[in-house]
């Protein structure tokens, strides 16, 4: 079946069966490799984007069932900038050791800080359910806390992609 698909703001014509995960739409039809395939039962996260702004697991949402809809990919985030503010802190703080999981972990953070541009801890633990086997989780709640900070300051360098002085001297 043809699927027209709203894809980091392109529209996008694909064949698919109707059932067939998102999440492999986005990888096999339209080579957007960023999305990853975790667990294949929306446990883990791995394969996080954006449904009309929101975090959503893409390998149990039917493609057909989000026609018409905007996708946002990792690929996307950004927009236009080099870097989304989420992207550059997780770059300022190291949070990645293998990366296999960070694209679903970056795209919901950013959904959080759509949401809560203050979140706590606490909020943070219970919004970031994805699973990270590195056990990065204290430098996620840190890069958390930064992006938060530099969109409330209309830090525009965040989203620029310019390092701080700290990553580029530390």
């Amino acid at each position: 079946m043809e699927l027209q698909l709203l894809v980091n703001g392109e529209q996008r014509s694909v064949e698919a069966d109707a059932d067939t995960p998102l999440l492999w739409v986005l990888r096999e039809s339209l080579a957007l490799t960023g999305t990853k395939f975790g667990c294949g039962i929306a446990a883990c996260g791995a394969c996080t984007v954006h449904i009309n702004g929101t975090a959503a697991r893409s390998c149990s949402i039917p493609a057909a069932a989000v026609q018409g809809q905007a996708i946002t990919t990792i690929e996307g985030l950004a927009g236009g900038a080099e870097r989304h503010a989420v992207q550059q802190a997780w770059i300022e703080h190291q949070v990645p050791q293998c990366g296999y999981c960070q694209s679903g972990m970056i795209m919901a953070a950013a959904s959080l800080l759509a949401k809560n541009s203050n979140p706590t801890d606490q909020d943070i633990d219970a919004e970031i359910t994805n699973l990270c086997r590195c056990g990065t989780y204290e430098r996620i709640r840190r890069a958390i806390h930064a992006a938060a900070l530099n969109i409330s300051r209309g830090d525009v360098e965040a989203t620029r992609g310019e390092e701080s002085k700290e990553a580029r001297h530390g």
